[in-house]
């Protein structure tokens, strides 16, 4: 009878310590901290654009060929899209994130008409610092379009976790924690890349 009650007494503290491992004690934040690293690749794919974009808005200045009005939209549209931050811990606020998706939209839509207008000047098509700044563009767009879709995946692995038993459990009573945010396309076409194609 000791034995068994030894016995007891030994598994108990095991069962309970599994039983907490198992309520998303550990996994739900190393989730939430996956799904932030990858919000942080977003936006540090998004800033990359918009580096990119003052060097685009200087070629195409020093080749003095395009309307200033085109080139102002474009570094207005740049400046809003900087200055949305959205940290960590504001992704579970859809309209924070709302609001940080429409102001990469609106650079993505300046930095198209950008692109667009330069199709009137086969000199500046011809320039290789617009050349390669073309190039760069187009690859930062591939790589938005990669950490978006990695970012979103991760908060639904998360959004998915704190929703269901057993971690549901210990994300309410010891977390707290809230769904977070994918990011979505705010206008039509907003998600495709501006079109770089010179027809070089």
């Amino acid at each position: 009878m000791t034995i068994l009650r030894q016995f007891r007494l030994f598994l108990l503290p095991l069962l309970g310590a599994f039983a907490l491992s198992a309520c998303g004690i550990n996994s739900v934040p190393a989730a939430e901290e996956v799904a932030k690293a990858k919000w942080a690749d977003v936006q540090a794919q998004y800033q990359r654009r918009a580096n990119l974009t003052d060097n685009l808005v200087a070629t195409v200045k020093a080749a003095g060929k395009l309307e200033q009005d085109t080139l102002v939209k474009v570094t207005e549209a740049r400046s809003r899209a900087t200055s949305v931050q959205v940290n960590a811990t504001d992704l579970s606020d859809p309209a924070k994130v709302q609001q940080f998706q429409q102001a990469q939209a609106q650079l993505s839509q300046g930095i198209g008409r950008l692109i667009a207008s330069v199709e009137a000047y086969p000199e500046l098509k011809a320039n290789e610092n617009f050349k390669d700044l073309q190039s760069q563009l187009e690859g930062t767009e591939n790589r938005i379009a990669v950490a978006v879709r990695d970012y979103n995946e991760a908060v639904r692995a998360y959004n998915t976790r704190i929703r269901t038993f057993p971690d549901a459990i210990g994300a309410k009573i010891i977390h707290g924690a809230k769904p977070m945010t994918p990011f979505q396309a705010t206008t039509p076409g907003a998600e495709e890349a501006p079109k770089v194609d010179f027809g070089n």
